[in-house]
């Protein structure tokens, strides 16, 4: 699923565990709870473009604060299920964390 421009923030109820470094753990989505699988790699950048190849961003944990926060990151709803990639973005002003896109993983 990718969220289109007329429904851009599609999960009010989105929210998101962190670890103690500010690592996305758990994510729990449409009453659902995804666990970000700790064996994949997980993309973390500051910018105002969810591609990361094109992105011009500062380097996580930068001083730029104008820019949103992004996390791409693999998880499922259990160990026997298909993973799923999830793309978070936060606005720095904010603790509300929105769902950019969704895809099939792996």
């Amino acid at each position: 699923m990718t969220l289109s421009p007329e429904n851009p923030e599609r999960t009010p109820d989105l929210q998101v565990r962190l670890d103690p470094a500010g690592k996305p753990l758990a994510i729990r989505c449409e009453g659902r709870i995804w666990l970000v699988d700790p064996a994949t790699e997980s993309r973390h950048w500051i910018g105002g473009d969810t591609r990361p190849a094109t992105r011009r961003s500062a380097a996580a944990g930068g001083a730029n604060l104008a820019g949103s926060e992004y996390w791409r990151v693999e998880a499922r709803l259990g160990s026997n299920s298909a993973p799923r990639t999830f793309t978070l973005r936060r606005n720095p002003r904010t603790v509300r964390w929105l769902l950019d896109d969704i895809s099939d993983g792996g």
